[in-house]
């Protein structure tokens, strides 16, 4: 059926703007060792942006080897003389109340998430902050039950865990990490990206008012010479790493010639498929959700767009004239759906994609109906339409609000094309019949896998990828196996 773009009534809204009155944010922010925020031993420091305005939060403390191995140190001595030696139920105890504690601090997190990270504070505020909390909430709940998780093991923790997280979800990512490990009776040196600092900083303090014995956590912030620090570390156990498939190349690397454990949570392209008898409003708004809603900045977004042939010019414009409502700016206005880039870097890298894009011959689109912002790093959200596999954004993670769209006329070359690439970290498929999902589902090479939603995450329920996308799994009883001696 042919259907006509219409650009559809377009309403304003007024401003409805988060205050930041509620957030402290110190001028100089120190590391976190033992219990109590330290100068780095180096006394350097680095700037961290608002990306919305470009310009200057804070100063983050640079950390140097000396200063990751005073961390490891302290995680060590609180492993060993209390961490460790302690019950489950009462480590249990101490993440209860932290996740309590979140819960009451959440408007106060999500607003430094939004000025550090740049997402949306209706992103930050209803999605990103709950999970956290429910997140420590859950494994709280195993921390006495260690027995159960693998039936006829006899399991104990670890170590010290060297965890080193990405910017794209500042908080949620160190609940997936932290949360685990000390459920386990693991302590942790953490690392988060040297852009979004802040928040669990904040997390520290958290910390703190929980009265998590000294060392449990530690946290060193930094860029790249820091994470090496904490991964070639000697007496650390296990490493925990989310990022880019090349830096977790060169982490895997490093830790072959160890006897350290590894899980790694890298890049993806993931395929969001959508059958001619999907419920078609219902897909396009799952298409929005997996890729612009959240700027492109989840790993596992729905980047690649298969439409059954029948139905491709008809979904098309349905989503063109859904793009048209989306607002681009502030991120701290409750009515903004894109914020803003998270660095100036990665904007330019995302920019330079979609000119690749053009270049090869893409159809593109973007919506007309909002203007960006004069200052901050913005993108509008834009597809490529009729691409093949061959195209620079089929296979190139773009952390950005970037679909790739293309077509298939069959289950098997739906299945052919999801598959065709490097990664494997997840897929959703769109479809009224249950056994065309399961078909699809089963021949799919994907960690995560939707149906007739996309971007749910629970804390009961497992995450990781395949291939380029790394391996072992954070989140629900999985996400206990690597913190654990089996």
């Amino acid at each position: 059926m042919q259907t006509t773009h219409h650009k559809p009534f377009h309403l304003e809204y007024a401003p409805s703007i988060e205050s930041t009155d509620i957030v402290k944010i110190e001028a100089k922010n120190k590391l976190f060792i033992d219990g109590k925020f330290v100068e780095p031993t180096s006394k350097k420091y680095f700037s961290t942006v608002n990306p919305a305005t470009g310009s200057t939060l804070a100063q983050i403390a640079d950390a140097n080897a000396k200063d990751v191995d005073l961390a490891v140190k302290s995680a060590r001595k609180a492993y060993s003389k209390v961490w460790s030696k302690m019950s489950g139920k009462d480590r249990g105890k101490y993440l209860f109340r932290i996740a309590r504690l979140i819960q009451e601090h959440a408007r106060e997190l999500a607003v430094l998430e939004t000025l550090d990270n740049g997402k949306p504070i209706k992103e930050s505020r209803d999605i990103d902050i709950p999970l956290v909390a429910a997140h420590f909430f859950y494994y709280a709940g195993w921390a006495d039950k260690l027995d159960y998780a693998i039936p006829g093991k006899d399991v104990k923790p670890l170590g010290v865990v060297g965890q080193v997280i990405p910017w794209n979800f500042p908080l949620l990512m160190a609940a997936w990490k932290i949360a685990p490990a000390l459920a386990c009776g693991n302590t942790v040196v953490i690392k988060p990206a040297e852009t979004t600092s802040l928040s669990i900083l904040l997390l520290a303090q958290i910390f703190q008012e929980a009265g998590l014995p000294d060392g449990v956590v530690n946290i060193v912030t930094g860029a790249g010479e820091t994470g090496a620090a904490i991964v070639n570390h000697n007496d650390i156990n296990k490493i925990a790493f989310t990022g880019s498939t090349e830096v977790g190349r060169i982490i895997q690397k490093a830790v072959a010639k160890t006897d350290k454990k590894l899980t790694l949570e890298l890049g993806g392209k993931s395929a969001h498929i959508v059958y001619e008898d999907a419920a078609i409003d219902q897909a396009v708004e799952g298409a929005i959700n997996g890729i612009f809603f959240n700027q492109g900045h989840v790993c596992c977004a729905g980047s690649r767009l298969l439409l059954e042939e029948s139905i491709a010019s008809e979904f098309v414009d349905k989503l063109k004239t859904r793009m048209e409502t989306l607002r681009v700016g502030n991120p701290l206005d409750k009515n903004t759906d894109i914020g803003a880039i998270n660095s100036a870097a990665e904007h330019s890298k995302i920019q330079k994609l979609i000119q690749t894009g053009i270049s090869e011959g893409g159809e593109y689109f973007e919506p007309t109906s909002s203007q960006l912002p004069e200052k901050g790093f913005f993108q509008k959200p834009c597809f490529f339409n009729n691409v093949s596999s061959a195209f620079t954004l089929s296979r190139i993670e773009v952390f950005g609000p970037v679909l790739a769209i293309s077509t298939f006329r069959s289950v098997s070359e739906a299945i052919a094309k999801a598959n065709d690439t490097q990664y494997g970290l997840a897929a959703g498929i769109w479809s009224e019949k249950g056994s065309k999902i399961h078909k699809t589902a089963a021949g799919l090479k994907a960690g995560v896998i939707w149906a007739n939603t996309y971007n749910k995450f629970d804390p009961s329920s497992p995450f990781g990828g395949y291939n380029e996308s790394g391996f072992g799994r954070e989140g629900g009883r999985h996400g206990l196996f690597p913190y654990l001696s089996i």
